[in-house]
């Protein structure tokens, strides 16, 4: 099957829906998809924190292919637009639907800070 902007779209609310629905339930029942904003974009996800630090997450199911460069530099920009402290990306993972096997991607800096130790913001 081809895939088309509508299947897209359904595939990435899917794909939200699960990522949030398992986070919320392992973590923080705050934690919830976020309604889109557009321009100003600020993750997918709304609601996770992690020792006082709001995490942005941007989620992508294309397909099993990865752009870690560009997706990282999407969640640095959503990370600056919620002020938030950490911005990373979770990666739908072909072949599983599990939602705690699929793929995180960050940068060491939002690991880092992630871990409790201070590193200068990200240019």
């Amino acid at each position: 099957m081809t895939r088309t902007r509508a299947t897209a779209k359904q595939a990435g609310a899917k794909f939200e829906r699960l990522i949030a629905d398992h986070l919320a339930m392992v973590i923080d029942d705050r934690i919830d998809r976020r309604v889109k904003t557009g321009a100003n974009d600020r993750g997918d996800l709304t609601g996770w924190r992690h020792n006082g630090m709001r995490i942005v997450a941007e989620l992508k199911d294309y397909g099993g292919r990865i752009l870690a460069g560009p997706w990282l530099n999407e969640a640095e920009v959503e990370r600056r637009n919620d002020d938030a402290h950490i911005g990373l990306v979770i990666v739908k993972r072909r072949g599983t639907t599990k939602p705690g096997d699929q793929i995180v991607l960050m940068t060491l800096d939002n690991l880092t800070r992630l871990l409790g130790h201070d590193t200068e913001e990200p240019c």
